[in-house]
């Protein structure tokens, strides 16, 4: 027996233990040199592991309005990034959500979808299941705002697959219609999404209404249609909230002398702290009443 094996241990102490590594994290990227998710079943059986993950973590939420609260304290663009481990937001109930493991779970279906993507891509897969992958990527990207995912997976939904594998016209206006919104609310470019919008032939009120608010500096149009359009409408309208918001203030504060605290708040579905904390809103509140400027005395 040579001296290297002596010194192995025959004992169950010396031996490894298996490493429980979780399946979505265990799969690398195939732009990093792993090519098991070049093979269309690799890719089905990850696809089901991922949607598996996302059920467990909507379960877990329970009610549609917590899933809702907690996708809205998880959004993960680097603009929204967040040192708190738990928070609530405003109009909701005072739980405090573990965003530290929300975050964690998302941030781990979001790379998994990356993961997925460049197996698609790379293994040149455009028929049904690569569309359906696609379209729940982007909706759950659109749901915490992650635009590094979502926009690049918007423009190869349709401009390399839908020529290839056409879209039914309802997938078509949904996905044109992000891309419209996302061109408008978040890239400022209302040109480009005017064109976009001419290009595809758009067909969404709703859509037009927000091209129309912002063209317009409609604010109160704005507000208007981001309450009645769907979650993944309203998120992509979020990115436009701030300006929207300021030119509501500047527009306030040339018409008003003074405004009650209820309808400024309405007006710029905002809070008085928020206003005065993030917007630097320098009026004076006097009980209920905002006194945006004093008349001027003869």
């Amino acid at each position: 027996m040579s001296s290297r094996e002596g010194r192995i241990s025959t004992t169950p102490w010396g031996r490894l233990k298996p490493i429980n590594l979780d399946p979505l994290e265990a799969m690398g990227l195939p732009s990093k040199g792993d090519n098991r998710l070049l093979d269309h079943k690799t890719q089905e059986r990850y696809y089901t592991k991922i949607v598996e993950r996302y059920m467990d973590f909507c379960t877990d939420a329970g009610q549609g309005d917590e899933l809702s609260r907690r996708l809205a304290c998880l959004e993960i663009s680097d603009e929204h990034e967040h040192s708190d481990s738990s928070r609530t937001r405003p109009g909701t109930d005072n739980r405090p959500i573990d965003a530290n493991f929300g975050q964690k779970v998302i941030s781990i279906l979001i790379m998994a979808m990356r993961k997925l993507r460049e197996g698609i891509v790379a293994s040149n897969r455009v028929d049904d299941f690569a569309i359906q992958a696609y379209i729940f990527c982007i909706r759950l990207s659109i749901l915490v705002k992650h635009m590094e995912s979502y926009h690049p997976a918007i423009l190869h939904l349709l401009k390399r697959m839908h020529p290839i594998q056409s879209l039914t016209n309802t997938e078509l206006q949904e996905f044109v219609g992000y891309l419209v919104l996302d061109l408008a609310c978040r890239q400022n470019d209302l040109a480009q999404a005017f064109s976009v919008r001419y290009q595809y032939r758009l067909r969404d009120s709703k859509v037009d209404a927000v091209l129309r608010s912002l063209t317009h500096d409609n604010y109160f149009l704005f507000w208007r249609v981001k309450q009645s359009v769907d979650g993944h409408k309203a998120k992509l309208m979020e990115f436009a909230e701030v300006e929207m918001r300021k030119l509501t203030l500047k527009c306030l504060g040339r018409a008003y002398l003074s405004i009650d605290q209820f309808s400024l708040e309405q007006y710029t579905h905002a809070s008085w702290s928020s206003l005065c904390n993030d917007y630097g809103v320098g009026w004076q509140l006097e009980i209920n009443k905002v006194v945006i400027r004093k008349p001027k005395l003869r």
